[in-house]
């Protein structure tokens, strides 16, 4: 099965967000990618629960998973919240937990699926702990706070040193990378073992339209 592009919302044009998610999910996106951005843990601010909130009937209506990866300092004071709204999966950083495994058991308890997000700088090692517990593991390939970035190249060798770690463990999680995706790199990090490629400019970006970009993304990917 070909990788999933999880088109990350935050590359949209927020006057028309309802607009153009529809569209990316029309054109055959299954994921929509939310990050949250608290201006402490990452320089930037973006939005919270209510974003959730407004995307989840229409993520209902096309199947569709409400991604929603908290950039945010404890994030476990938060948890509720976007489980409330409507998330379908919960990623925290394993940079901003000071236990991971106890955020990641309250972020299933509250029954959403649960991820962990590494920066460029982590060793894949901070996975560990948690790695028979996750259903996503994700690897930034850029360093988190701003959209836009071009792809660190060394990511998609993090990426099959993740991919073997997890097959030697027998672990089901999804493998997802985060930061300058786009149909030059697609086709590199899902060989790699990448199973969701989230792609923010690459999809609401340039003058082509989100269907067409999706569809030369999924192109790329063969």
């Amino acid at each position: 099965m070909s990788a999933q592009i999880a088109p990350s919302i935050l590359a949209a044009d927020f006057a028309q967000l309802g607009a153009q998610a529809e569209e990316a999910l029309r054109a055959g996106a299954r994921w929509l990618h939310l990050d949250v951005m608290d201006g402490h843990f990452v320089p930037n601010i973006s939005f919270g629960p209510l974003v959730v909130q407004a995307l989840r009937t229409m993520a209902t209506q096309h199947n569709a998973v409400l991604d929603v990866h908290l950039m945010i300092t404890n994030p476990e004071r938060h948890l509720e919240a976007f489980a409330r709204a409507g998330a379908d999966l919960i990623t925290v950083h394993a940079e901003a937990c000071s236990n991971l495994s106890t955020v990641v058991q309250a972020v299933r308890q509250l029954g959403c699926r649960a991820g962990v997000a590494i920066n460029p700088q982590t060793s894949l090692q901070a996975f560990e702990p948690v790695l028979d517990q996750l259903d996503l593991a994700l690897i930034m390939s850029v360093n988190p706070g701003f959209g836009g970035q071009t792809f660190i190249a060394s990511s998609t060798a993090r990426v099959a040193q993740l991919r073997a770690l997890l097959d030697v463990r027998g672990a089901l999680a999804q493998l997802q990378i985060d930061g300058g995706i786009g149909a030059d790199n697609a086709a590199a990090v899902a060989q790699a073992g990448a199973t969701v490629l989230v792609a923010g400019s690459a999809v609401f970006g340039g003058g082509r339209g989100i269907a067409a970009n999706l569809r030369a993304l999924q192109a790329a990917l063969g």
